[in-house]
């Protein structure tokens, strides 16, 4: 498996050329993390094409549903690239080894665990996110069909981190450009039919979604297998500490998954045309942030290289250089968002929905810059494994938001969208002052802290 260095980090490109090596990893990790939402907006741009508004808020229900549970599990790759990209820089490969493969199995068997469990809850996760009627009953047909992927899900998002700990940036590129292809030849095929293959509506978008992922899953791990390894014998990869990094995550995101759920209740409660509208903000948003993160998940495995190898001045010297170049494309995205929005409304939003989009619309654009720094800094504190300080902020912020939101919705000021977007927008600026609080000056026991 190719990595940019396994040499000494005083040796390390990054510091002789910092931004030319940031780069180099993270136009990688950019296209690799936009090829899933693009495949989003190609779901919803042909399930749009279908009569009415239902489908396009069944869609939705359907994929916050199932992004909020494969999200539940993000350690997966989170933990793994932390713990991958620590092990590089202590030289200790064989600990690297057993830690994917560890990922790897926990990844398949969680999965099938899904499948069992959530089968019996479509119904009251697609009622718990204000499905009605129709949009009930497509929302669950799409819910039925992906958690047929849900273990191939889980396993690239494993492979991923394993790929992204030895900065090899490249490969889940490939895979993921490979998955999302597949998927919307797919689409084309099962949503509308053509042929042999029948007109499936909003189901035939979720089984294109099962077999791309299932496809991808293969290769990631058939490249692992040959380019880093993988064993049977996962004895002192360390479990306890990987289940630890879990239970932060899978609280954090938790918390996550609450407040982006009750955002989707409310905003489909107000009516199917904020609902489908929603869905089309929301598609950009995911859009924004991953692209925002290419930076934050170059950042986790330089830091977690650096700080590995004991040297945490060069670890902070990544984290002010991945936070500048945050700021910088969080200003870029707010003025394509601005200068895109009719092409958006054009591709994504049902007619009768254009009302209510367009200042919902402004205020997410007009947050991207500040926005910017919570993905940076989520990714400066994944690197160093300061996973409790990221959980006990985001139950801050989620604290304080969803009060808020729960507030603003009793006393109905006005349009929804518009609330739910601007308090979305503390959410995020909440996140990232305290990000940027750890690192500077380095409030509480924080990895970085220069220490005498």
């Amino acid at each position: 498996m190719k990595s940019v260095h396994v040499g000494s980090p005083d040796e390390h490109p990054f510091l002789t050329a910092p931004n030319k090596t940031l780069i180099q990893l993270a136009v990688p990790v950019l296209f690799a993390l936009v090829a899933e939402p693009l495949t989003g907006l190609a779901d919803t741009a042909f399930v749009a094409r279908l009569p009415g508004s239902e489908p396009v808020a069944a869609l939705g229900i359907g994929t916050v549903a199932f992004s909020s549970i494969f999200w539940a599990f993000s350690f997966l790759g989170i933990g793994t690239q932390t713990e991958v990209a620590q092990a590089v820089g202590r030289g200790a490969h064989g600990h690297a080894v057993k830690v994917v493969s560890l990922a790897a199995l926990l990844a398949a068997c969680i999965g099938c665990a899904l499948m069992l469990l959530a089968y019996p809850a479509l119904d009251m996760i697609s009622g718990v996110l204000g499905a009605q009627g129709n949009v009930g009953i497509l929302a669950r047909e799409y819910m039925l069909y992906r958690l047929l992927g849900a273990p191939a899900v889980l396993v690239v998002v494993a492979c991923f981190g394993a790929f992204r700990g030895v900065q090899d940036m490249r490969t889940p590129l490939y895979v993921a450009v490979g998955i999302n292809v597949l998927n919307v030849i797919l689409d084309w095929l099962l949503i509308f039919g053509c042929g042999p293959f029948p007109a499936m509506g909003v189901g035939g978008a979720a089984i294109a979604s099962s077999i791309s992922q299932w496809c991808g899953a293969i290769w990631a791990l058939f490249v692992v297998s040959r380019r880093l390894g993988l064993t049977v014998h996962v004895h002192g990869a360390g479990l306890a500490k990987l289940m630890k990094i879990g239970g932060d995550l899978f609280m954090r995101t938790g918390m996550v998954l609450l407040f982006l759920g009750l955002c989707t209740r409310y905003a489909n409660q107000a009516g199917a045309d904020e609902g489908a509208a929603y869905q089309a903000i929301r598609q950009f948003f995911i859009f924004s942030a991953l692209f925002l993160d290419a930076f934050a998940v170059t950042g986790q495995s330089l830091v977690g290289y650096f700080l590995g190898a004991g040297a945490v001045p060069h670890a902070r010297r990544v984290a002010a250089v991945v936070c500048g170049w945050s700021i910088g494309t969080g200003v870029c995205m707010c003025i394509a968002m601005l200068l895109g929005e009719q092409g958006v409304v054009w591709l994504l939003v049902p007619p009768t929905a254009h009302e209510v989009f367009g200042p919902a619309w402004l205020v997410v654009a007009l947050t991207q810059p500040i926005g910017s720094l919570s993905f940076a800094t989520d990714g400066i504190h994944w690197g160093t494994g300061d996973f409790r300080y990221l959980r006990n902020v985001m139950f801050i912020a989620v604290g304080i938001s969803f009060g808020l939101l729960v507030w603003m919705a009793k006393l109905e000021p006005g349009p929804m969208l518009v609330v739910i977007w601007c308090v979305t927008a503390l959410w995020t600026f909440i996140r990232a002052g305290f990000g940027l609080a750890r690192v500077w000056p380095g409030i509480g026991d924080a990895p970085l802290a220069l220490r005498t």
